[in-house]
């Protein structure tokens, strides 16, 4: 069934998806970081891991479209990613 919504290509309909997926696993993060209550923690993370499916699913949507351009990332800029965040993790303990 085709949307009846003249003013927004189908493309600017996807990216405010994407960009509402965002900003709810924004929010449950945020929520899951300052609850106290065990069963709501429990329960916002298990929202956040469907919210980041669904993200994953427009994403993959968009890169199949051409809509979302994404460069490969070589194994040198990996390796340096990691040993950036392990340092940063290390720093933290």
């Amino acid at each position: 069934m085709p949307m009846n919504n003249p003013g927004l290509s189908e493309q600017e309909i996807m990216n405010d998806l994407l960009t509402s997926e965002k900003q709810i696993t924004s929010a449950y993060n945020t929520g899951i970081t300052e609850t106290s209550c065990p069963n709501l923690r429990q329960h916002l993370t298990k929202c956040l891991t469907g919210a980041q499916e669904i993200q994953f699913q427009i994403f993959n949507a968009m890169q199949q479209r051409g809509w979302y351009q994404t460069k490969p990332a070589s194994s040198q800029d990996v390796q340096s990613t990691k040993t950036k965040y392990n340092q940063i993790k290390s720093e933290l303990q």
